[in-house]
């Protein structure tokens, strides 16, 4: 069966559950922020940070704080996810050639390198917080598509399609750069063990292996272990073993349609049985059906269609709730001033709206791409300041940038104070730019 662009249909239904997904991220940010300033602060860092869970066996150590599994264990499979989207999109969505990859592409390189800039120019004269530069290069894709989603259907289909491509291309470069900046120390050994794991799954997807469950045990047991004990961060062996997932169905349209047609025939000719049970025959049609249908999907959408609610609903809000819970103590006015969150704020805020203006600008003057059908370029703009929604990637960044707990606060300070003007500007922008009705 041959890699079709996605459908509007499932456009749609990836962007009503990021949408949802966006809200409940608002609300467990609120609740995080609460708890962390209320009498019971001293509860929420306990919770999260003292409380161990783990095992040891021999030589191997797995025992961290439930703080430090949520971001290396959960948010791996959030990667996981990532690296789906990742692959689906180049395969068969709106990376999958040049002519529609090139402007979310250049939109998505202009969004990271000129926040990075910024950020860079004004830490320069701070080099103990310059490791920072990452954090303003990232899109939160659920607060962003949750937010333009209240405009309800002024907002054209393709807008969305755009800023959905613009935010996975966006999280690839965060990919890469936490794969090669925001790594200490390597265990080459380690590594070694992962590459044959990997190796292990390519193989098999080669070799047509389809069960989504060797994938988890070879991939997570294997790989994920090794690069949690490699030093490099754990949540790229999830990009990695999605990249292995299998993209090709069992069978082609035709061929489905055929056996389809014939099963179908077969049941309905079947006699209806005295009650409401099926009869051993039809029972057994019905399991010839599923089985068809799983040789007509891709393990790739399939395990996509199963984790986004997963991560939706579950990993994202969780993740939200043990690292947005920023305790102020002291001046909230002397941590938004502080280089790190003046940074941040200057590299989310201005860098993406700039970059990603700029250089969609660029590639559409030079003739490498064209605007998408019913967007204007005030709508471009609005876009790209919605794309200073940094949240969740830019909260994950901060964890690996710095190692000073002080230093980690400033930086979600400055994060949510970007996000949240970034949201406002971007809103109002876009409320002026679309159509009245």
């Amino acid at each position: 069966m041959k890699n079709k662009p996605v459908s509007h249909f499932a456009i749609k239904r990836f962007i009503n559950e990021q949408t949802i997904g966006g809200i409940i991220l608002i609300l467990t940010t609120i609740i995080a922020l609460y708890w962390s300033n209320s009498s019971f602060h001293s509860s929420y860092h306990s919770l999260w940070h003292d409380f161990k869970v783990g095992f040891v066996w021999g030589d191997i150590d797995m025992v961290g704080s439930l703080h430090h599994w949520i971001n290396d264990g959960l948010m791996a499979i959030f990667f996981f996810t990532v690296g789906l989207e990742i692959k689906r999109e180049i395969m068969g969505g709106e990376l999958n050639s040049m002519k529609k990859a090139s402007l979310p592409i250049f939109a998505a390189i202009g969004g990271m390198v000129v926040p990075a800039g910024i950020y860079a120019i004004i830490a320069i004269n701070n080099p103990e917080y310059i490791n920072g530069w990452g954090i303003p290069m990232a899109t939160d894709i659920a607060f962003a598509l949750g937010l333009m989603a209240m405009f309800g259907k002024r907002v054209n289909i393709n807008l969305k399609i755009f800023l959905t491509a613009l935010a996975i291309a966006d999280d690839l470069g965060a990919v890469l750069v936490i794969a090669f900046f925001y790594t200490d120390t390597i265990v080459i050994t380690e590594l070694i063990s992962a590459s044959i794991f990997l190796g292990v799954l390519i193989a098999a997807n080669l070799l047509g292996v389809r069960r989504t469950v060797f994938y988890a045990i070879v991939g997570f047991g294997g790989v994920w272990v090794a690069f949690m004990l490699s030093g490099v961060h754990a949540t790229i062996a999830g990009v990695l073993i999605a990249l292995t997932i299998p993209a090709r169905t069992k069978i082609d349209e035709v061929k489905f349609m055929e056996k389809l047609s014939k099963l179908m025939n077969s049941f309905s000719k079947e006699p209806p049985t005295e009650d409401n049970l099926l009869s051993k025959k039809q029972v057994d049609i019905i399991s010839d059906i599923e089985e068809l249908s799983d040789q007509a999907h891709t393990p790739l959408q399939k395990l996509e269609h199963a984790l986004h609610p997963v991560i939706t609903f579950f990993i994202l809000p969780v993740f939200a709730l043990a690292n947005a819970g920023v305790h102020i103590d002291g001046s909230i006015i002397n941590m938004i001033i502080h280089p790190i969150s003046i940074g941040i704020i200057a590299g989310l805020l201005l860098g993406k709206s700039i970059g990603i203006s700029l250089f969609s600008r660029l590639v559409v003057n030079l003739k490498f791409a064209t605007l998408p059908e019913g967007v204007t370029w005030q709508q471009v703009y609005g876009v790209s300041f919605l794309a200073g929604i940094g949240f969740t990637m830019s909260m994950f960044i901060s964890e690996l940038a710095f190692t000073s707990s002080v230093d980690i606060e400033i930086a979600k300070v400055g994060i949510i104070t970007a996000s949240l003007i970034s949201a406002f500007v971007g809103m109002i922008w876009l409320g002026m730019s679309l159509p009245k009705k």
